[in-house]
């Protein structure tokens, strides 16, 4: 979900369904149910014109009008709703910016049900606010996590740096696969510009003029998941937490459960229906550990300094893409955390050692 500060708008959900299908002897793991929407808020005019182009790619995909705004293409269905006061903003009491209209698309698998509180989620979201960024202070930084021997036990918050060096693509590519920015400037620091013009969005096209070449790209991020292994990061978790040195389940954002598979107690934060969600910040933590994690968007670091826990950070504070390393600085480490510049297998394989544990 992006907006403009012209009253642009543009929302895209999605929920699928996975299941086993036993048409061949050996089982496959299937995309079983999909649920795409889309809505766009944009000038009467460039609406217009973008439910014209939806008339054209509909019929070029072959898709059959099954009336009152629904086509039938396979076990698919799409439907096409526009809006002069989007109902969303009617419940919500938000003004339709003058000269703007809304087009919503929204397809689904001919028996997929979807509850009205999953479908109402992205608009729960918009009602409760955008997120306001992090402000960074001057962290100390250092070669490795010696400083947090004098903090011991620590707790450790997980971010993708950990599924990155399984295999797993970073969270920036649902960006790329959804059309969410246009990445034509290629780095991290700069703004990516936002899809937020009909015109430019190429993810409705895609979907009605060849849905199932596009729907590999929607489910690689979960293939990744299912095919990864823990790494020597995972490993070397498993060793702290048995040693003694971690403490309470590993805190993480990442929907792979790779932590779990490597024998650890996990709890899942990165909830869309949770803009601050439970964490179990343990009494007896001297220090929260956060590896490959960019912003404290569930404010976990927040709620442990009030606990008077030290913030250690382990990030290179960048990627490499295409070749190039491309800053990425944490966005709100504070004036007394600690980051270590170092990938996330390194960094802990050199505190195991640091603890003499065997990992």
């Amino acid at each position: 979900m992006v907006g403009g500060p012209t009253g642009r708008r543009r929302v895209v959900h999605y929920r699928y369904q996975y299941g086993l299908d036993y048409t061949f002897p050996v089982p496959r793991l299937v995309l079983s149910d999909l649920y795409l929407f889309h809505s766009f808020t944009a000038p009467a005019g460039e609406i217009a014109a973008h439910l014209r182009q939806i008339g054209m790619w509909l019929d070029q995909g072959a898709w059959r009008s099954k009336g009152d705004g629904v086509w039938a293409k396979g076990d698919l269905r799409v439907t096409v709703a526009e809006y002069d006061d989007h109902p969303q903003d009617e419940r919500a009491g938000r003004p339709t910016p003058a000269g703007f209209r809304s087009v919503d698309l929204c397809f689904i698998s001919e028996d997929f049900k979807v509850p009205r509180t999953v479908r109402n989620l992205p608009w729960d979201v918009l009602a409760g606010g955008m997120r306001i960024k992090d402000r960074r202070g001057e962290p100390t930084i250092a070669p490795d996590l010696t400083p947090i021997l004098d903090f011991l036990p620590f707790q450790v918050e997980v971010g993708c740096g950990t599924s990155i060096e399984a295999g797993i693509p970073p969270l920036h590519y649902l960006h790329e696969v959804y059309r969410v920015t246009g990445r034509r400037d290629n780095t991290l620091t700069q703004s990516h510009a936002f899809t937020l013009s009909p015109e430019a969005d190429t993810l409705i096209p895609e979907m009605l003029l060849s849905a199932d070449t596009k729907a590999p790209d929607l489910v690689a991020m979960f293939r990744a998941c299912f095919l990864a292994e823990p790494t020597a990061a995972h490993r070397a978790l498993k060793a702290l937490h048995t040693a003694g040195y971690l403490v309470g389940p590993v805190i993480t954002h990442n929907f792979d459960t790779l932590s779990a598979r490597a024998g650890l107690p996990e709890v899942f934060v990165r909830r869309y229906d949770q803009k601050i969600p439970p964490v179990p910040l343990l009494p007896e933590a001297r220090a929260l550990l956060v590896v490959g994690l960019h912003a404290d968007r569930r404010a976990v670091q927040q709620r442990a300094r009030e606990m008077g826990m030290r913030i250690f950070y382990v990030d290179p504070e960048g990627l490499v893409e295409n070749g190039t390393f491309k800053p990425y600085p944490i966005e709100g480490a504070h004036t007394g955390d600690v980051i270590v510049r170092q990938a996330a297998i390194p960094a802990l394989l050199r505190l195991c050692e640091l603890l003499n544990v065997t990992a």
